[in-house]
């Protein structure tokens, strides 16, 4: 029988071949780690745009515009604004300040010409409205 001694000194003969030693080449690894970078990052910022715009994306699928809008927005001070919302053709003037929101008047409502907004056409003047709505009122 042989010592253990022996078995540990004695030469291991395998038909592996040599391991080679040398480092891969690094320039192929560096591409693929930014080609991957570049690809989550375009993946997240992709999702944040669609995030961000998936209500007018929903909007194009359905054809729908919404009937409740705010057209315009004028603020008074500190806290305190005058808004000019639509649901269909009803307009009102409503203010809002730090203790509510408050109706201030009915306004005219609007023709179905007046619904479809064309941005070739100049913006209605918000302070022209308002004093025509207050002299309406006094």
């Amino acid at each position: 029988m042989l010592s253990p001694t022996l078995l540990l000194a004695a030469p291991v003969s395998t038909n592996l071949p040599p391991m080679n030693t040398a480092l891969p080449d690094a320039g192929f690894s560096v591409l693929r780690v930014f080609g991957a970078l570049a690809l989550v990052l375009a993946l997240f910022l992709g999702g944040v745009w669609l995030f961000k715009n998936w209500r007018r994306l929903a909007l194009q699928r359905g054809g729908r515009a919404p009937q409740l809008q705010v057209m315009e927005v004028r603020p008074l001070g500190q806290r305190h604004v005058l808004y000019v919302v639509g649901y269909q053709q009803q307009r009102m003037l409503l203010a809002a300040s730090p203790t509510g929101v408050a109706l201030v008047s009915h306004l005219p409502a609007a023709d179905a010409a007046e619904l479809v907004t064309d941005p070739t056409l100049p913006a209605p003047n918000f302070v022209e409205a308002l004093q025509q709505m207050v002299r309406q009122r006094t």
